[in-house]
Parts: structure tokens; sequence; C-alpha cells
């Protein structure tokens, strides 16, 4: 299905250049003279590389066949993940690049989704929210706000801000797309 470049959309995947890409964020520009013109900043799903491009209005785009498959982390050794297909306990592998910031929302057991573009495995989606253990952090300050926050680091890793009363061991639910607290799990 072809998608003109004005009806672009943030998480969009298309074919460009032979390759699919993810709109992560877009702008419609119209000079002072001459046609309109896109701005967008793309991610390549093959290599992972952002690039930022510019579109006719009118450009023409092939929507990108992805598909996704349920799976399991299952472990990580020597900077590479390991995931098993949920029906069929085939394993799959990916590479620290690969997986990318949402290495840090996966623990042994977390459901996931395995991103396809025909028949090549490309990468790991995440859901929105994630439940995260706190291994490290700081006492909390008697008499302290309740809105300041405080450093913490999870157990993937991660190290975010978070509220005063948040002790160590305590499970917390993260945003995945930006690493931020969410709340108390």
């Amino acid at each position: 299905m072809a998608i003109s470049a004005g009806d672009f959309r943030t998480g969009l995947t298309l074919i460009i250049d032979g390759d699919p890409c993810q709109v992560l964020d877009f702008q419609h520009v119209k000079p002072g003279k001459g046609a309109a013109i896109l701005k967008t900043k793309m991610r390549n799903l093959k290599t992972g590389a952002i690039q930022e491009k510019n579109f006719n209005a009118s450009t023409k785009f092939d929507q990108a066949n992805i598909s996704k498959k349920a799976a399991q982390f299952s472990y990580e050794a020597d900077n590479t993940f390991y995931f098993m297909d949920m029906e069929t306990y085939d394993t799959y592998e990916l590479s620290e690049e690969q997986v990318g910031y949402n290495k840090y929302f996966i623990v042994e057991g977390t459901e996931v989704y395995l991103v396809f573009f025909e028949g090549l495995l490309l990468n790991v989606s995440v859901s929105e929210k994630v439940e995260l253990t706190i291994v490290e952090t700081d006492p909390a300050i008697k008499g302290a706000p309740s809105n300041q926050t405080k450093d913490a680091k999870t157990e993937t890793g991660l190290t975010l801000r978070v509220p005063q009363f948040i002790e160590q061991g305590e499970k917390i639910v993260v945003f995945s797309a930006d690493g931020k607290y969410a709340g108390r799990a």
C-alpha cells in the first residue's frame, strides 16, 4: 500500500531505499515559495541508524511489511540476548546493538515481541510499562519534601530518578519509552 509523505505519523514503518525505516518524528514545513516539504527523523530498522531526511509532501512510499512474534527472554551471555518463541520453542539470538535501549527493560522470563521484516529478525519490542527491582539507592531523607527525587539503579543497570520513599529491593514500574519512573509495582 502506497503512503504519501503527507500521511506520515509517528511509528509508521516504510521502505526507503530498500530498507525498512520507522518514522520517529516529522514536521510539515511550508516555505514562502515552492511546495511544502516534510522534515523527518527516521530509524533504519536493519542498521539501527537514525537519519534525518526531507521529502516532497507528494512523494509516495511503500509500507514495510513488519511482523511480530511473541517470545520470552531467556538469558544474556557475551553481549548476545537469547529469546524463545512461545509457540514453537525455537531460540532466537539478538546482539546488544540490535536490542539497543530495550536491554534495560527485559529481565529473565519477560515476554516481548520479536520484530521481523521479510523473515529477517531485526530487533525486539517491549511493553510500554515494565516492572523492575531497585538494587541500589540511597536511604530516604527524613523530612524531605514528597516531590524530591533521588538516583536509583535497577537490576538491568538502568539508572533513573525515583521518589524519596522508594527503598532498595522494591519493585517499581518504569516507562520503556524514556526510562522514567511510573509508580510502585
